[in-house]
């Protein structure tokens, strides 16, 4: 792994304000059990929802305050989270307030977290496919005060492209969106395509006006000992989290 990672988390290497703290969970430090070993902490992943209360306790343990998990939809909304209530539905949340802890769940698609330069504004995205083609990165942008030039972007474990075979379907959706995503899809001998998420999500970062990201380089799908993987796991996987929030330094 070749991020910073301290005991079971893995601390994101960005250049950011010394008020912006984030973490990445991985599969290790839990006590779910089989195929959700061991740090599950998605409620409606068919895992032992016991189990994953417990997993969320620890998690809590390392944090200021409780995150405000959202109910992720593979949609394009972005919540402040000074409107979070309990299952509310969205795929990314931000906010400007110490102590509010922004969260999302993964386990192929892309956590991307942001960060202003002036340490008072970060947000936590959930970037699958269907969220990247629906304009995810721009609805998000759009709705975060000051200019995306003043905002750098950390991609999470997501899968990669060697282990993410789409169809038809898929790539046209992005190239309806913009031909620059042309380059991310290669052909492979089944006549279906290799996918480049993180090439996407990158690109549409820069589209917004993000200049500065960073990729973490872990793949889920590739690394079944620190990570859950959707596609790997047949569907029967537990979730990471990705999480961001601001100190009061």
């Amino acid at each position: 792994m070749n991020e910073s990672q301290a005991a079971d988390w893995i601390r994101p290497c960005w250049n950011v304000p010394e008020a912006v703290a984030a973490l990445a969970t991985t599969r290790r430090g839990g006590v779910s059990q089989g195929a959700f070993r061991s740090l599950n902490l998605g409620l409606s992943s068919g895992d032992d929802e016991q189990s994953v209360i417990e997993n969320r306790r620890r998690l809590d343990q390392c944090l200021p305050t409780s995150p405000c998990w959202l109910n992720q939809v593979h949609g394009t909304d972005c919540l402040h989270l000074d409107d979070w209530r309990a299952g509310v539905q969205a795929d990314a949340a931000w906010t400007d307030r110490p102590g509010q802890v922004a969260v999302v769940l993964t386990a192929d698609c892309l956590p991307i977290l942001l960060a202003a330069d002036n340490g008072r504004v970060v947000a936590a995205v959930h970037a699958g496919w269907r969220g990247l083609a629906g304009g995810i990165v721009e609805n998000v942008m759009a709705t975060l005060p000051g200019s995306p030039a003043h905002f750098q972007a950390w991609i999470g474990a997501g899968i990669s492209q060697p282990h993410y075979e789409v169809d038809e379907s898929v790539r046209t959706a992005f190239l309806q969106r913009s031909p620059l995503h042309r380059e991310a899809f290669q052909c492979n001998a089944h006549g279906r395509f290799q996918a480049d998420l993180k090439r996407i999500a990158t690109d549409e970062l820069r589209m917004a006006g993000v200049n500065r990201v960073c990729d973490s380089g872990l793949c889920t799908a590739g690394d079944a000992q620190h990570f859950y993987s959707h596609r790997r796991d047949g569907g029967r996987s537990g979730r990471q989290a990705t999480l961001v929030w601001l100190t009061d330094r």
